[in-house]
């Protein structure tokens, strides 16, 4: 998870104007993964965005850069930060100021080189002995994309000395970023020793311990300039007679920024939070697991395991979002849901603050609804928000805020006019809403009215203080948080999203009139508010809340909607369907939904090719190989393969995870595939001259297993597991308060250790705590197994841990 939230001081523009229009990159290395919006003309941009994604492969530095916008140039990197992998930790869910460090060539690395290194001791005609080093470079793996290109690259070897600088060099590969080599070099280390009588041969120290083998890596320009990228070092002295091959990383070149004294280049603030997963077989889960879904039947509520999840990460979305989803994978959500909100109930006084608080319900019903509404969301508000995003017309109504030349009467009416369609779009919108939000929403209604049974309102407030409050409300004034947009809107359309979600909360809200303008601070919104005093707006909410809280018009819960999973512009090589088709690679909208993987020549156009979920076969990563392009996949169906290449890595991890998970099920599932193409008449992979042949390597998806779209169960219970087992002295801190609250009999008047938790039944939720502790303390021992096995498998020198290429 990332939060790039803003930068300041940045260098001004050398022109009259200083002002720059600045964007910030996300790369994991070389590779960019994410950009921000543009903000135009400042010098301390607040770009405010989030990004939560799987990193799907090693990397060694994630990194962010400050880019200045050129209409006419390539844009201009003003600076950058770089974490590396093993500091992310250290950063870990801090907010933090980081200075930009100056962009420069020849620090800019990724990659590994694959190398045989041998001392050779040969004798020469006329008898005397001499040393050779002989050095094999086998290949590279993960070189940068050079301008959005694969590179043409080659590469230097060098034995270098105090009075010597032998230089040879390989081949030029062309586009790939995985070059093969297989070259052999041979460099004289020591000349003919003189003392040719002496049959042990002796080497010169002084000689051999200066002497350094360096590898350079460089893109071929052809006509430009090389471009470095990367370099290792090993001294010579190191190597044995014996022969020694490893992986090296590469590393930037040393004083690759020559000015020691770097200029104040501006700041970046970033909140990081990288964690690790380390998920073992589901059947170690199992008992976790089942403690934490028997939750919803445990009297009281506090007692259970999932409350208390929630008591000891009392300050941490991390527990929400496993919880959550491990709830709704086993459709246990509703009565959990149900039963901490009326634990809540129990603590409202004043039916005005019913479900206002940030509490374990409130929280958990507002990721539900995120994971949930997201397709509702997308039908409902996304036409409207693109509307005023792409035309906006000005609505500012406060006189303080208004521009020269504003007309506020206008304003008003603009206002008037993106409300009014907001609003109609949403109390039209019931029929779309999910099966799962309505169940929940009907518990509420009725635990509502159950305990305020004096006051006709509240079984409609308490469901519209999550619907309009907490979910359409949320959206309207941050759509790019729920995917309605690409990016977090400009300042100007952003204050206009800010005045149509404190109207439609405000008309959402129930009560009377006059409670509903008391709610605005501002004199200009009041008045504003007052030209939608009427009764059609009141009666028009009823009658939607009554829609989305009862049960009786709608279907079992279930997905009778497709739900809308994921989209994206790609790259697809041309099927070839025509006789005279040249089979190039075309751009692409992709959307894919439960129930088909669709494509369309631009985003709002109808789709050019259907892929039903129910006939693919399977979803695999494809070789670089096959067509010299990074981050391609290939969907296997009916017809021929369907190969798309992603924009990055991260991108294409997460296509092919929810094309995998949505089509798991299928019963023709296919056991084996080719890795690559089928081009010039044979299978690349196997060399198999028929495009029929069965392929030649095992499926990674596994065998078919009724998994619930894109949740995996496994995954949630061991994050929850990870919390616990950081929150121990937490949960043994509870459990002595439970043993102290049944020693006292009764709650204590003096402050105490357990004022932060509820224990309603302190014998129930000690047992509870006790299985809690017993599961984790069990868990422990395989996780800890696990991780000294893949530190210890892993040897110094092999691909996964190579050695850091600048060794002296």
């Amino acid at each position: 998870f990332l939060e790039a939230s803003e930068a300041k001081n940045l260098v001004p523009y050398s022109g009259p104007n200083k002002m720059r229009d600045c964007f910030c990159t996300i790369n994991l290395d070389q590779e960019e993964v994410f950009r921000t919006q543009v903000v135009e003309k400042s010098l301390s941009p607040f770009f405010g965005e989030e990004f939560y994604f799987e990193i799907p492969r090693t990397f060694q530095c994630l990194s962010f850069y400050i880019y200045d916008k050129s209409v006419l140039q390539r844009d201009l990197r003003i600076g950058k930060v770089a974490i590396k992998k093993e500091d992310l930790r250290k950063y870990t869910s801090k907010e933090e100021w980081f200075l930009l460090q100056p962009v420069d060539s020849n620090s800019e690395v990724q990659g590994r080189v694959h190398l045989e290194l041998k001392l050779n001791e040969l004798i020469t005609d006329n008898g005397s002995v001499c040393q050779q080093l002989v050095v094999q470079i086998k290949e590279c793996h993960g070189l940068p994309l050079v301008n959005g290109q694969n590179c043409d690259p080659y590469a230097t070897v060098s034995l270098m000395g105090p009075s010597r600088n032998d230089q040879k060099k390989t081949k030029v590969k062309k586009k790939t970023s995985n070059p093969q080599f297989n070259e052999t070099f041979y460099f004289e280390v020591t000349r003919s020793s003189s003392y040719t009588k002496k049959s042990q041969f002796q080497v010169e120290e002084e000689d051999i311990e200066k002497l350094e083998l360096r590898i350079d890596l460089w893109n071929n320009g052809n006509l430009v300039q090389d471009v470095f990228l990367g370099e290792i070092k090993v001294p010579v002295k190191k190597l044995g007679n014996d022969s020694f091959q490893a992986w090296y990383l590469l590393q930037p070149r040393e004083n690759g920024n020559k000015s020691s004294k770097t200029e104040d280049l501006g700041s970046l603030r970033l909140n990081v939070c990288y964690t690790e997963d380390c998920v073992l077989p589901s059947e170690y889960y199992a008992s976790l697991r089942n403690l934490l879904l028997k939750s919803p039947d445990v009297q009281p509520i506090s007692a259970s395991a999932a409350y208390i999840l929630g008591e000891v990460c009392r300050d941490k979305y991390d527990a929400i979002l496993p919880l959550v989803r491990l709830l709704l994978h086993h459709q246990k959500i509703v009565p959990f849901v149900t039963a901490v909100a009326e634990l809540d109930l129990k603590d409202t006084q004043e039916v005005n603050t019913i479900f206002r608080g940030n509490t374990l319900a409130t929280r958990c019903l507002d990721e539900m609804m995120k994971i949930v509404g997201k397709h509702y969301l997308k039908v409902t508000l996304k036409p409207v928000l693109d509307e005023i995003c792409e035309s906006p017309k000005p609505c500012e109504i406060d006189p303080i805020k208004l521009k020269e030349g504003d007309n506020v009467d206008v304003n008003k009416e603009n206002l008037h006019y993106y409300v009014d369609k907001v609003f109609n779009t949403i109390v039209q919108s019931s029929i779309s809403c999910p099966t799962l939000m309505c169940d929940v929403f009907y518990s509420l209604r009725h635990l509502a009215a159950k305990r305020f049974p004096n006051d006709p309102h509240v079984q409609y407030s308490a469901v519209s203080s999550f619907v309009f409050l907490r979910f359409f409300a949320v959206a309207v004034v941050s759509p790019h948080t729920f995917h309605l947009r690409p990016h977090h809107p400009d300042a100007q359309t952003s204050r206009t999203l800010t005045l149509i979600s404190k109207t439609i909360q405000t008309l959402g809200s129930w009560g009377s009139s006059k409670s509903k303008l008391s709610s605005f601070k501002e004199t200009f919104m009041c008045e504003f508010f007052k030209t939608f005093q009427e009764e059609k707006f009141t009666e028009a909410v009823q009658k939607f809340l009554d829609e989305v809280s009862s049960t009786e018009t709608r279907e079992p819960s279930g997905m009778s909607e497709p739900v809308h999973l994921k989209e994206g512009e790609m790259y697809k090589r041309a099927q070839g369907r025509t006789r005279i088709g040249k089979k190039n690679f075309k751009k692409r909208w992709f959307c894919l939904t439960s129930r088909e993987l669709t494509y369309h020549k631009q985003q709002d156009k109808e789709p050019i090719y259907t892929i039903p979920i129910k006939n693919i076969l399977t979803v695999e990563k494809l070789e670089e190989s096959a067509f010299n392009k990074k981050n391609m996949f290939q969907v296997i169906h009916g017809e021929k393969p369907l190969y798309i290449q992603a924009n990055n890595c991260v991108e294409a991890s997460e296509w092919v995870e929810a094309l995998c998970r949505v089509s798991r099920c299928n019963p023709r599932r296919l056991s084996v595939y080719h890795p690559s193409a089928f081009l010039n008449g044979n299978w690349l992979c196997c060399k198999a001259t028929s495009e029929n042949t069965k392929g030649c390597t095992p499926c990674t998806a596994g065998v078919p297993a009724d998994i619930q779209i894109e949740i995996d169960g496994d995954r949630e219970t061991e994050r929850i597991y990870s919390l616990f087992a950081v929150n121990m002295p937490k949960l043994q801190k509870m459990e002595e308060a439970c043993e102290s609250i049944a020693v006292y009999q009764g709650p204590q008047k003096e402050p105490n250790d357990y004022a932060n938790f509820t224990i309603e039944d302190s014998v129930a939720t000690f047992q509870t705590l006790q299985q809690i502790i017993a599961i984790v303390e069990k868990l422990n021992e395989p996780h800890e197994k696990y991780q000294k096995k893949r530190s210890s498998s892993a040897k110094y020198g092999s691909e996964e841990n190579p050695i850091v290429g600048k060794v002296s």
